[in-house]
């Protein structure tokens, strides 16, 4: 029995096969970093941010997928692939460009959908129009957005330069549409406690995300990050077995119909000054998945619907 929704096994369910997501790098920027803002970034951003394992913006989306795509097909037997524009804010350019880039996306043989990543507070009507018209089309669509915590304190400390109700206007704005929303959450920023995983799958949960991506904390070099944690300026980082706690707490408070991208992050090792406790993902995967099956527990074990709660205690 599975004890979680394994996003691969969904995907397979959807489209009859296995289905692999390929990373496209867009030149593209954030307004959150961009120059012309002045806003200083996210203090976890680096200059790769999340698109190390895309090939160079300077390659058109087309250059970049098909070498991918063809190794996968290759070494998976996989036929199907959804294009990831994965690195820093991609809705953050001129309406032109977005269309552009979706478009040839879609023209690529094999491509059956899109995830599309960025800010809550950047994403817009126009390009959800664009995206609706290759819905239609018959691609399926996800609208990936960074929130990495509930906690707003924690939220002005990295200096996101959003609060949640950005993140609540864009989830609703974007069901408006028929799309999915995946949310990127950061289980242990050092400002954090499990009380606020608790809080994240809750919201999660009752605003419907369809599907979350965890990430584990990567510290990397050049960063305000990164340099907090070299001058001992940060609080002391959860340990790896508390973080496998506190994902466990998020998942047993998730509602049982959200799907699970991932529970760690990657990062590149020779630019990191800190990635997953110094084991390989793979690993605190198993370790995870083990604990998940000695506790006996499962996703939505503890998920109370929130505004019910009250109403429960009183007739106890």
């Amino acid at each position: 029995m599975n004890r979680y929704k394994v996003y691969s096994e969904e995907l397979k369910r959807a489209f009859g096969e296995k289905v692999y997501k390929i990373p496209i790098h867009l030149p593209c920027s954030c307004p959150n970093r961009d120059a012309i803002t002045n806003k200083g970034g996210c203090i976890f951003c680096g200059d790769l941010a999340a698109g190390f394992e895309a090939g160079p913006s300077s390659q058109s989306v087309t250059e970049q997928a098909t070498p991918i795509m063809a190794l996968i097909s290759k070494k998976y037997k996989a036929h199907k692939f959804i294009v990831y524009f994965q690195n820093y804010t991609n809705t953050y350019m001129a309406l032109d460009q977005f269309e552009k880039a979706i478009r040839e996306a879609c023209r690529i043989e094999n491509v059956v959908g899109l995830a599309i990543s960025t800010r809550p507070d950047c994403i817009s009507k126009a390009q959800l129009d664009i995206l609706k018209e290759l819905q239609v089309k018959g691609y399926q669509i996800t609208i990936e957005l960074g929130l990495q915590t509930v906690n707003v304190e924690t939220l002005r400390k990295i200096n996101r330069g959003h609060g949640l109700a950005s993140f609540i206007g864009a989830v609703n704005m974007i069901h408006g549409y028929g799309f999915s929303v995946c949310a990127h959450i950061i289980l242990n920023l050092p400002w954090d406690q499990d009380e606020d995983a608790i809080e994240a799958a809750e919201l999660l949960s009752v605003l419907h995300v369809e599907e979350v991506k965890l990430h584990s904390l990567y510290i990397l070099k050049d960063t305000v990050l990164g340099d907090l944690y070299a001058s001992g300026q940060l609080p002391a980082l959860i340990s790896k077995d508390a973080y496998i706690h506190r994902a466990i707490l998020f998942l047993e408070h998730l509602d049982h119909t959200c799907v699970i991208q991932r529970f760690f992050a990657r990062a590149p090792e020779e630019q990191s000054l800190f990635c997953n406790w110094g084991h390989s993902w793979r690993k605190l995967k198993d370790a995870l998945d083990l604990e998940i099956e000695t506790r006996d527990t499962y996703q939505g074990r503890l998920y109370q619907i929130p505004h019910a709660k009250g109403l429960r205690e009183g007739m106890k």
